[in-house]
């Protein structure tokens, strides 16, 4: 559907239209993925940080700030993020002994087993793209990031 049909508005220029467009879209998306991950108990950042952990596991415990760089929302409070998943037990966090400022984040066996029964958020996140061919898919890509460039 339109963006004009949708909102039933009117803009002053297809860039007033292109970003109320761009931002609508991604409330939409991000909507639908949250329902998603909201029937697990998490929140998109808790799920993010979940992920980050699964996919350097290999690399041993990682850092706030090493959290806080791949983020996907860069004004997440990840300090509050990992007591909550600690408090939840799916991370593990321990005082780093070299600095006891810093504190050693990995997902725990409880974390590994969350993330293990939610493929089905991996393909809701492929599904909310699928009007797309992946020759789209890849423009998109490729316009999104010319936008930030």
């Amino acid at each position: 559907m339109k963006i004009e049909d949708e909102i039933k508005g009117r803009f002053r220029n297809e860039y007033h239209k292109g970003m109320i467009n761009l931002v609508y879209t991604v409330n939409q998306l991000g909507y639908q993925f949250m329902l998603t991950i909201k029937a697990h108990g998490l929140t998109e950042p808790q799920y993010n940080v979940l992920r980050v952990l699964r996919g350097f596991r290999s690399d041993g415990p990682v850092s706030i700030n090493f959290l806080k760089e791949r983020m996907l929302d860069k004004s997440s409070d990840v300090s509050r993020i990992v007591d909550t998943l600690f408090r939840k037990g799916l991370v593990n966090r321990k005082e780093n002994p070299a600095d006891r400022r810093q504190k050693e984040i990995d997902i725990s066996d409880k974390g590994l087993a969350l993330i293990s029964e939610m493929p089905e958020c991996e393909k809701q996140m492929d599904q909310l793209l699928g009007n797309l061919s992946p020759e789209e898919v890849s423009q998109l890509n490729h316009l999104l990031d010319k936008i930030r460039s």
